[in-house]
């Protein structure tokens, strides 16, 4: 399983340290499972997931089948004005799972493309509605939102917008949901409702009538996992309705069953009016993000303009690309035949407590966690952000993969991790940062 590249050079890698990997390189050379192997023959079994999207372990046949068959069937349609049979039966089965009175999706091809997307819905609906002069936006700090500009003008985390300074106007930040109160609670803390009350204020400040959405990740996950105090959504919610305001989701993580439900909005009780997804939404397998929307904000786009005209002028090369559908349906087909989400519900308090033995170790200051997706912070060295990203590097070469965000570590098993690969998980870090 040995594997030598001629050149590491002219690959410029993304959200990574070039110079420092290139001297010590870690490549991923197969994945099976819950595992992955790399270029030295080691096994290193994946704890995030790869990056939150493999829901279903790694190399399911169903989806490489489909795939294959779909391009050898037909490998691209061009999605303006014309359409394949797979683009709309994804969409039906998608919708399927939403929460009511959400029957409408558009297809992009991350989670970036599908923020941005969604800011154009908001636009395009506020100006079909006689509303135009929405044109605030309102996110939150330690809010990450993807990387194209409409996400790098949403995103609270500073290293993503610091060097990108041409961003986005009349976008405005509430305060993040952690709360040192809340070190070490298992689920949605008690603390912190009130902070929902910064849109209130966002209100009162600029005007209601000025804002067009409120931007959340039901769980704020690249950040580190901040759960949403109990009663914190319900306000937005309310907030939003008082005013006229669109509550927007981003579940381009928590969709497709890390919380236990199809969706956070459904495990939170609490339904916006857009959802944004991507990742598991085709298991990883083929690149693909989708946006849905309520009926009324699709009828009343859609009812704007003449028939025959095209009414919402967005769209992508390889929006709905066939063999992105084929994974994604073979992906949800396989989610529903196996009961994941179910099966992904009922492993939750397992992980959790094993998340939880690592509460005794001295270098961790703080755990969260909900459903199956969990974090901890390490205990900052000289340099904060530092002990992150050396010890991801350790934990690969000792057999575990899981992402790191500065000096937070990020746990997120595939939905259909058994109990005792969890437990590997949870090991290895406990031994890594022993010293054992």
């Amino acid at each position: 399983m040995q594997y030598t590249a001629n050149s590491l050079e002219n690959h410029w890698m993304p959200f990574s340290s070039n110079r420092d990997f290139k001297d010590n390189p870690r490549l991923i050379v197969k994945a099976e499972g819950c595992y992955y192997w790399d270029h030295k023959g080691g096994k290193i079994i994946d704890g995030s997931s790869g990056l939150f999207c493999v829901a279903l372990g790694h190399g399911r046949p169903e989806i490489a089948d489909a795939v294959h068959a779909q391009l050898n069937d037909c490998d691209y349609v061009p999605p303006f004005q014309l359409g394949h049979p797979a683009a709309f039966e994804l969409a039906s089965k998608v919708a399927k799972i939403l929460p009511e009175d959400m029957n409408h999706v558009f297809f992009c091809n991350s989670g970036s493309e599908s923020i941005d997307t969604a800011l154009k819905i908001v636009m395009a609906y506020h100006r079909a509605n006689g509303e135009g002069h929405r044109n605030r936006f309102v996110s939150r700090e330690k809010a990450y939102h993807g990387v194209n500009i409409g996400g790098v003008s949403l995103a609270g985390l500073m290293k993503n917008r610091e060097a990108f300074t041409c961003t986005m106007p009349n976008v405005v930040h509430m305060r993040h949901t952690w709360m040192p109160e809340n070190r070490f609670v298992k689920g949605q803390p008690e603390h912190g409702a009130e902070l929902a009350e910064d849109l209130q204020r966002m209100c009162d400040n600029y005007g209601g009538t000025t804002i067009a959405a409120c931007f959340v990740e039901p769980i704020a996950g690249s950040t580190g996992c901040l759960v949403p105090p109990k009663g914190y959504l319900d306000r937005l919610r309310e907030i939003c309705d008082a005013n006229g305001i669109l509550l927007v989701f981003d579940e381009v993580i928590c969709g497709f069953g890390r919380t236990g439900k199809a969706f956070a909005a459904q495990s939170f009780g609490v339904t916006p009016d857009i959802i944004t997804m991507a990742k598991a939404l085709t298991n990883g397998a083929q690149p693909m993000g989708a946006v849905a929307v309520r009926d009324e904000l699709y009828d009343t786009v859609v009812n704007s303009s003449a028939y025959g005209a095209i009414e919402f002028f967005h769209g992508y090369t390889f929006s709905a690309h066939p063999a992105a559908c084929a994974a994604g349906l073979a992906t949800q087909n396989i989610f529903e035949k196996e009961n994941v989400f179910a099966r992904a519900e009922s492993m939750t308090e397992f992980f959790l407590d094993k998340l939880w033995e690592l509460e005794d170790l001295d270098d961790i200051v703080d755990l969260r966690g909900y459903g199956l997706l969990g974090a901890f912070d390490l205990k900052p060295g000289d340099t904060p952000g530092a002990r992150g990203p050396a010890l991801q590097k350790e934990l690969f070469w000792k057999g575990l993969h899981i992402k790191f965000t500065g000096d937070t570590g990020l746990i997120a098993p595939p939905l259909v991790a058994t109990q005792d690969e969890i437990s590997e998980m949870i090991e290895v870090i406990r031994a890594t940062l022993t010293g054992n």
